[in-house]
């Protein structure tokens, strides 16, 4: 039985020389084009045209098993060098020592070293004998990604020191302007450890709004997480879920590019995603809180309480005893002995509020979301802040330094115009008891009379004598 390794090599080897003729295959090519196509395609893959006539003529014979080298384990070829074995032990330490090497490139250093003479050594000759020793591209490609992929399987030993999140893709739904459909998204928060999700929801957008309201929701619910870790969506690199979770102590981490298998565990959950998918479509919903309303259904009454593999797996790893009818995720949740941590509701909602920049114009209003703001005509012309959750952008908080925080609203239009506004107590005007310019006058020039009749005299002294 021919081994499996060889087998894939061969296999291998028929798929690049199909990809190779595949050009020349065709019935409708004219004898002088089919020969421009087979000078160029054996200039591009420093091949002969006799090899690839010989190539064609063994697809057109066996198909695609024409084109599997035979299976030269058990003979070597006669013009071989009798020192063959030393050679491909050294072009076996050249591969490794530089797994980025080429097979032309070990020829030419063989070459220069004198294992074997110029024009001797076969590209394909090398790389069979390479790939029998693990060394092929493929094996050292798959090698490479292990490398810098963990190795092993990781999870917490108690609930709310890490926590995983993603966005899936949910139904289509009539709620758009004139019954359009508009795509719906899940946000969903997973414990690491119990794997019960912590918050989750289905939103008719994917801004980084959505994953702000579920962490919101999340931490006020169920405590505040040691840890959280998400991929590399824009979603979740924003500067203000990043800011608000630095505010609240918790550690933000992001998995590496391209390195999907580092979220197995919340992959996995988009898989149990799918199942409510395919029964909620029977239910022809129309609306979000329709949704919603199954979705949280589906996941207290199905998810939660439904045993976990990789619960059990992760016991049975340790070497505990797991019940026979497993752990579910509400199980492990509530028999955990880590004692859940709460933040006061006002510290959290600071935390997740947005904050911008505006100027108060000369009404005393100012401009957000398309609408007007009523602030106060005291603070006309002054920059202030503004601080607004973004799930409910109707009510702000307007705070500008040297006065007290303006929570407001937006500005109604009445059917008539209002009073002139009271102006500020800064700028109101007293009535005083007496003028008190005129009273320094007076009191100036009381002081200028009692100095000129102190002053000395001398116009009568010369008469005198």
């Amino acid at each position: 039985m021919k081994n499996k390794e060889v087998i894939t090599w061969q296999d291998e080897k028929a798929s690049e020389r199909f990809a190779m003729i595949s050009p020349l295959l065709s019935d409708g090519l004219d004898p002088a084009k089919r020969c421009q196509i087979r000078s160029q395609i054996a200039e591009n893959n420093d091949v002969s045209e006799r090899t690839l006539y010989r190539l064609e003529a063994a697809w057109r014979k066996s198909g695609f098993s024409g084109l599997r080298p035979m299976n030269r384990e058990m003979r070597r070829s006669q013009k071989l060098p009798d020192n063959f074995d030393e050679i491909v032990a050294e072009a076996i330490q050249l591969k490794k020592e530089v797994p980025t090497r080429s097979v032309a490139r070990i020829i030419l250093i063989l070459e220069m070293e004198g294992w074997v003479s110029p024009g001797v050594l076969k590209r394909s000759t090398l790389q069979r004998y390479l790939y029998r020793a693990g060394l092929g591209v493929k094996q050292m490609k798959r090698y490479t990604e292990a490398r810098n992929a963990t190795s092993r399987r990781f999870c917490k030993p108690h609930r709310m020191m890490l926590v995983q999140c993603d966005i899936k893709y949910g139904l289509k739904l009539p709620i758009g302007e004139g019954g359009k459909k508009i795509q719906t998204y899940l946000s969903a928060l997973i414990d690491d450890h119990s794997r019960f999700v912590l918050e989750s929801g289905w939103y008719d957008n994917q801004e980084a709004v959505i994953v702000e309201d579920t962490f919101h929701k999340a931490i006020l619910k169920r405590g505040i997480m040691d840890s959280v870790y998400a991929d590399n969506g824009k979603q979740y690199v924003s500067v203000n879920l990043t800011r608000a979770l630095e505010r609240l102590g918790v550690r933000y981490m992001h998995a590496k590019p391209y390195h999907a298998w580092s979220k197995g565990l919340v992959e996995r959950f988009n898989s149990s995603v799918d199942s409510f998918l395919e029964e909620v479509k029977l239910k022809n919903v129309k609306s979000l809180e329709e949704l919603n309303s199954y979705w949280q259904a589906w996941v207290e009454e199905y998810y939660h309480n439904k045993p976990h593999d990789g619960i059990r797996e992760y016991y049975e790893s340790l070497g505990v005893p797991v019940p026979e009818g497993g752990i579910t995720p509400a199980q492990e949740w509530n028999r955990d002995s880590r004692s859940l941590k709460f933040l006061d509701s006002s510290v959290v909602a600071e935390a997740f509020l947005h904050h911008e920049s505006r100027e108060i114009d000369k009404s005393g209003c100012l401009s957000f979301g398309g609408r007007k703001y009523d602030i106060s005509v005291s603070l006309a012309g002054k920059a202030v802040e503004i601080a607004y959750d973004p799930m409910a952008p109707e009510t702000i908080t307007v705070t500008c330094e040297g006065t007290a925080p303006i929570t407001a609203k937006p500005l109604a239009i009445p059917e008539f115009c209002d009073r002139s506004p009271a102006r500020p107590s800064c700028m109101q005007e007293e009535k005083p008891e007496t003028s008190r310019f005129l009273d320094g006058l007076r009191k100036q020039a009381e002081k200028t009379r009692e100095h000129r009749m102190s002053a000395i005299s001398f116009a009568g002294f010369g008469k005198e004598a």
